[in-house]
């Protein structure tokens, strides 16, 4: 299932250093040292990244049905790609069938266990996700990520100045989303896919700020 997970993943894995991303950020982050700024960088990132509030994640479906999982998965995820091929490798790596629909969305037909695989990996992906943050320095201000179990809170430990002079609330954003659709991918109601991630100072231990998704991909 690595290939259809990773079909999955690429609309919500975040890519620093785009620069439409970075001119809408610069442009909302007028105040460095105002709480608001952070939640204003991140719903200017979220914007950029996703065409319009949300947009990252709108069209997706799960559901049960004759004791299988049907997954509907919108067009954008599947930009650029060749659906045939899409779902040619869909099919080799266990999808019991997948159709292509007129809108240009898939529907994949898949047993429980298939998606329960496909769970446990992306679950994995966004636990890998967490380590990189830290490992490859692009986020400078941020010194540790921790989650809980079921990804529906994530924590940054920060350099509060730093963090909040810099572009690093992109983090925060690429975690929501990802966390987003890992409960979207279980099928949960839209009240039980709220992501809250928590900003915390690293010399005082204090949170300063959390952010609520998808309530500020909309402005909320």
């Amino acid at each position: 299932m690595k290939k259809a997970l990773g079909v999955l993943l690429a609309a919500t894995i975040f890519v620093a250093g785009c620069g439409a991303g970075n001119d809408n950020a610069n442009n909302a982050h007028t105040n460095n040292n105002d709480g608001a700024a952070v939640t204003s960088q991140n719903e200017a990132a979220a914007t950029s990244q996703n065409g319009e509030a949300g947009g990252a994640v709108d069209g997706l479906q799960v559901e049960e049905k004759d004791g299988d999982v049907v997954l509907r998965l919108p067009a954008g995820m599947f930009e650029g790609q060749d659906l045939d091929q899409v779902i040619e490798q869909a099919k080799a790596e266990g999808v019991k069938e997948a159709v292509k629909n007129d809108d240009g969305s898939l529907t994949y037909t898949m047993s429980k266990k298939h998606h329960k695989e496909m769970l446990t990996e992306m679950g994995q992906g966004i636990a890998d996700y967490t380590k990189e943050l830290i490992a490859d320095g692009t986020f400078a201000s941020v010194k540790a990520v921790d989650f809980a179990k079921d990804f529906s809170e994530f924590t940054l430990t920060v350099d509060q100045e730093a963090y909040q002079g810099s572009m690093d609330a992109f983090a925060a954003m690429g975690l929501g989303i990802q966390g987003m659709m890992y409960k979207m991918m279980q099928g949960l109601p839209e009240a039980e896919q709220k992501i809250t991630v928590h900003l915390k100072d690293e010399s005082s231990g204090d949170v300063f700020d959390s952010i609520v998704y998808p309530d500020a991909m909309q402005g909320s």
